[in-house]
């Protein structure tokens, strides 16, 4: 845990705050720290900064806390997935709040299996959990926002264009003939399909909404590796 991320509900006071939780037991166990010791610390959708320990008990610790700091920028990137394995989609959740993605779609296509759609992985706390996990890591407090679509059709022909407009916009796609472009520094839209990809016709779909089918070359990866190469590779 590279920063303690804090929520409103640990002020005690606007420049205190009182944890009772997890976080507790890893300051302690894990970190060792001990009163006097000064952590890196941010407020989920606010400032970052330092928490000065200045009392500890066997299950809470009271910090000092000053957040003077901005958290690092976000990537123009909005993220169209396909729903993966669910174990899958905990690590992926984690890599993309690390790498700064804010906005994330996850969307339905033949080949996700419908079972998928009941994960306990999809409810609110589980995803926040992991997206959580991703900030702390890479010391963020911006949290992304997850939008579920399990309808493919109506989110592509009705949402999507609103959410395109005057974005570049990237199929990634193995049989493309376009090589995928890197360091960009504009808004941008990336679609990655299932394991297996889309369909022809859902990528048929996506061309005819503007989308560019590129590729990375000739390997074919897995989906959480592919995600991952891609925004790094786009936004580096």
């Amino acid at each position: 845990m590279n920063l303690i991320l804090l929520e409103g509900r640990d002020f005690i006071s606007p420049d205190r705050v009182r944890l009772q939780d997890d976080r507790c037991s890893h300051i302690c166990r894990v970190l060792g720290a001990k009163p006097g010791d000064t952590l890196i610390c941010g407020r989920k959708n606010a400032k970052m900064g330092t928490g000065l320990i200045v009392s500890m008990a066997r299950q809470s610790i009271e910090m000092d806390i000053c957040l003077d700091q901005d958290p690092p920028a976000p990537l123009p990137l909005t993220l169209v997935l396909a729903l993966p394995r669910p174990k899958m989609l905990k690590r992926i959740l984690q890599s993309l709040a690390s790498l700064g993605v804010k906005e994330i779609f996850l969307i339905n296509s033949r080949r996700v299996e419908k079972s998928f759609w009941d994960s306990g992985v999809l409810s609110q706390a589980d995803i926040q959990r992991h997206l959580d996990l991703g900030l702390c890591q890479a010391r963020d407090t911006l949290v992304p926002r997850v939008h579920l679509k399990r309808f493919f059709s109506p989110f592509i022909k009705e949402e999507l264009p609103e959410l395109t407009r005057n974005k570049k916009k990237i199929l990634a796609h193995p049989q493309a003939q376009a090589f995928c472009p890197a360091g960009l520094n504009s808004d941008t839209v990336l679609v990655i399909g299932p394991e297996g990809g889309f369909i022809g016709l859902e990528v048929k779909t996506l061309v005819d909404k503007g989308f560019e089918p590129m590729t990375m070359g000739p390997r074919i990866l897995r989906v959480e590796t592919a995600v991952t190469a891609l925004v790094s590779r786009l936004f580096t």
